[in-house]
C-alpha cells in the first residue's frame, strides 16, 4: 500500500491556512515539520488541478515549495514522539501520549498515540471540540463520532459519561489507531468502523453527534446528520475557518437545526447546535 506524499515549505504561521485548503484536495493526514508540513493521502486520491490551483492562488507567498512524491504505508510513531508535547483544554483536560509523564492530575485525561489520523489536541479544531464536549451533556447519551481520526472525541464522551458512542471514518488507518486508543484508555462503550456516514447503519437516533471533518464534507452530509439525531439533540461541529460560519450555520438552519453557541481559536470556528424540528 502507497500513500501520495506532498511535502510542503512554508512559514509555520501560514501551515494552518494551507492545511485546511490542501484538505479540501483529498489529503486526510498531515504532519507537521520544521520548514512546513507533509500531507498524505492513499495512493493518488486527490484532486491535482486543486492543488495546482492552491499554487497558484499563493504565488505570493515566499516561501513556498511543493514537492510530490509516493511513498509506502508505514508507522509514523516515532516522528509524533519527536515533537508531540501534552496538550491541556482548558486546565481541565489533559491529552497526552503514553510516553509523556505528568504528575499533575486532570478531572479529564486522554492517552492519544497518534499514527496517521488526524485529533491529537494540537489543532485548533480538535481543542474547540473537547472544550465544548465538556460543556455539553453526554450522560447516558448515544453519541455519534463522524469522522472519528484518533477516536479522541469519542474518547472524551466515554468520559463524560455517554451510554454508546458510534464512531467511524473512512480511513484504514484512523480504525485501527482508533481502536488501539480506545483500548488504551479502558473504553468499553465505543463501536469504531470503517465508513462515512451515508454507508454506516445503526439501531437507533443520537443524543449527540460529534463531527470534527472539514466544511465542505460537514454541509454535504448535514441532512444525514439531521436524520441520525433526536428532537433536542445536540451537533457539535468544527473542521472550518471562522469565515465559513455563516455557510454551516445556513445549512444547519435549513435542516431543522438552531444555534447554540459559535466558538473560535484564532482562525478556526466551532459550532453548537439544537435539533429543534
Amino acid at each position: 500500500m502507497y500513500h501520495t506524499r506532498l511535502q510542503v515549505t512554508c512559514n509555520p504561521d501560514f501551515s494552518e491556512i494551507l492545511m485546511a485548503e490542501i484538505a479540501e484536495a483529498g489529503f486526510d493526514t498531515f504532519l507537521e515539520t520544521l520548514e512546513g508540513f507533509e500531507a498524505y493521502v492513499e495512493q493518488d486520491h486527490f484532486d491535482q488541478e486543486l492543488v495546482d490551483s492552491i499554487k497558484r492562488k499563493y504565488k505570493h507567498v515566499d516561501p513556498l515549495v511543493f514537492a510530490k512524491d509516493r511513498i509506502q504505508k508505514q508507522n509514523w510513531n516515532e516522528e509524533w514522539e519527536k515533537n508531540l508535547e501534552p496538550i491541556i483544554v482548558e486546565d481541565a483536560c489533559l491529552i497526552r501520549a503514553e510516553f509523556h509523564k505528568i504528575e499533575k492530575k486532570y478531572p479529564y485525561e486522554i492517552i492519544i498515540t497518534p499514527k496517521m489520523s488526524f485529533g491529537t489536541g494540537h489543532h485548533q479544531t480538535t481543542y474547540l471540540m473537547i472544550k465544548n464536549q465538556m460543556k455539553m451533556d453526554h450522560q447516558n447519551k448515544w453519541v455519534m463520532d463522524a469522522g472519528c481520526g484518533t477516536a479522541i472525541l469519542s474518547i472524551m464522551a466515554h468520559k463524560l459519561g455517554a451510554a454508546h458512542v458510534e464512531a467511524f471514518d473512512i480511513d484504514d488507518w484512523s480504525t485501527v489507531n482508533g481502536k488501539e486508543n480506545i483500548e488504551n484508555n479502558a473504553c468499553s462503550n465505543i463501536t469504531l468502523r470503517q465508513g462515512t456516514v451515508a454507508e454506516m447503519k445503526f439501531e437507533r437516533k443520537f443524543d449527540v453527534i460529534l463531527a470534527n471533518i472539514n466544511k465542505n464534507v460537514l454541509l454535504a452530509e448535514m441532512k444525514m446528520y439531521a436524520g441520525y439525531i433526536l428532537k433536542g439533540g445536540q451537533l457539535l461541529l468544527s473542521g472550518f475557518y471562522t469565515h465559513d460560519v455563516e455557510d454551516l450555520k445556513y445549512e444547519a438552519l435549513k435542516h431543522g437545526f438552531s444555534l447554540i453557541s459559535v466558538d473560535e481559536k484564532e482562525t478556526w470556528a466551532a459550532l453548537l447546535l439544537h435539533k429543534t424540528a
